[in-house]
């Protein structure tokens, strides 16, 4: 048994700490949000810059990083949240019925992100929010159920059985272990049970799909972990290393993982779930480090006030794009204002970055009156 694993058992048993607020862990949501809206909105999909766009299919580019990233936040949140209000003596039946609230919000939420063109026959079921809010249902359930250890398990089971029924469970006209666009059984069932409500760019299957959401639940017990790590009787430092640790641990299990089954965001593969809780473990603690631990908090001010509205920022992101849209206006201003300045991927650019400064100031213009939405 790893050193690791006896470590987080025995402080299954330890009694934890209130953690004060981590200022990193908003800048680190901060740089999630802004990444996620510069990636969302190129102005024009067809030149859309390079760097900025999702693997093909397998692989992986920094894109691809935003939305593991998230839903590890929230596991790191349940983790100090819940693991606070435990250790304060709130009953556990109060607390699944907020997390409940919670979570029905969170995916209405997402309904009404993906409520345009108002049509119920085509309604996108599921999608960003409402894997947010699946995932932060079901990691609560087994943070307040379960220790380290069983977190552990239920990781590894998650992960384990995810990548046995996509290698061993044959798809009707491709049989098994065909993971190709289509051909997989989480495309599979997405087209038979999802039907018009999948993904509007696919029509048959959903990034967001159903199995796939498995492993996307190991990602936000990923975040519990690192909240367990957050909350050990450590100075920070020490509590930095060992997410760094973790973090290269996870990053090498990711990368073997992937020899025999691909990186793949749209899938939400096994290897892409470790590879992305590594990457997230590592930069965090970086981010720790520099913020928390060394305190150069002012020079990253702008991404605390991001983080601190997150929610609120993306919902005002879609939603405002889905009217430039609508109205017709967002072709108009793009080609009028920012293809004159460069070429078209450049344009591109210039456009996602003048959204995101947008979105920025109305953040900014929330936090000066104290406004903070909490679901």
């Amino acid at each position: 048994m790893s050193p690791n694993f006896c470590y987080l058992a025995y402080m299954d048993r330890m009694p934890q700490p209130t953690a004060a607020r981590l200022v990193s862990l908003d800048v680190f949501r901060g740089a999630t949000m802004a990444l996620m809206v510069l990636v969302n909105t190129p102005g024009d999909g067809a030149h859309s810059y390079g760097p900025l766009q999702h693997a093909e299919w397998n692989g992986w580019t920094l894109t691809d990083t935003v939305f593991p990233s998230f839903l590890w936040i929230v596991g790191v949140a349940i983790a100090l949240s819940l693991g606070k209000r435990m250790a304060a003596g709130d009953a556990r039946g109060h607390l699944f019925a907020q997390v409940l609230r919670r979570a029905a919000i969170l995916y209405a939420l997402g309904l009404v992100v993906y409520a345009y063109p108002f049509s119920l026959s085509t309604q996108r079921l599921l999608g960003v929010l409402q894997r947010i809010a699946i995932c932060y249902l079901i990691a609560s359930v087994i943070y307040l159920t379960t220790g380290v250890r069983g977190q552990l398990i239920w990781i590894g089971s998650l992960l384990a059985s995810y990548w046995l029924i996509m290698k061993l469970v044959p798809v009707p006209g491709y049989g098994a272990g065909d993971l190709a666009v289509g051909h997989n059984l989480a495309n599979y069932i997405d087209r038979i049970v999802l039907g018009s409500h999948n993904y509007a760019g696919t029509k048959t299957w959903d990034p967001e799909g159903i199995v796939s959401t498995i492993p996307a639940i190991a990602t936000a017990l990923f975040g519990i972990l690192a909240g367990h790590i957050l909350r050990m009787r450590r100075q920070l430092s020490a509590r930095t290393a060992w997410l760094l640790g973790s973090g290269a641990v996870l990053i090498a299990l990711g990368l073997l993982a992937s020899i025999w089954l691909p990186i793949n965001k749209k899938l939400w593969t096994s290897s892409y779930a470790l590879l992305m809780a590594g990457l997230d473990f590592v930069v965090f603690a970086i981010c720790l480090w520099l913020v928390d631990v060394r305190g150069f908090k002012r020079a990253v001010k702008p991404l605390t006030i991001m983080g601190m509205n997150a929610i609120t920022v993306y919902m005002i992101s879609e939603l405002l794009d889905e009217a430039l849209g609508a109205l017709h206006w967002r072709g108009p201003l793009y080609r009028a204002v920012f293809v004159p300045l460069a070429s078209p991927m450049n344009a591109s650019l210039l456009y996602a970055t003048a959204y995101t400064a947008l979105l920025w100031l109305i953040a900014y213009g929330m936090y000066r009156r104290g406004w903070f939405w909490r679901v």
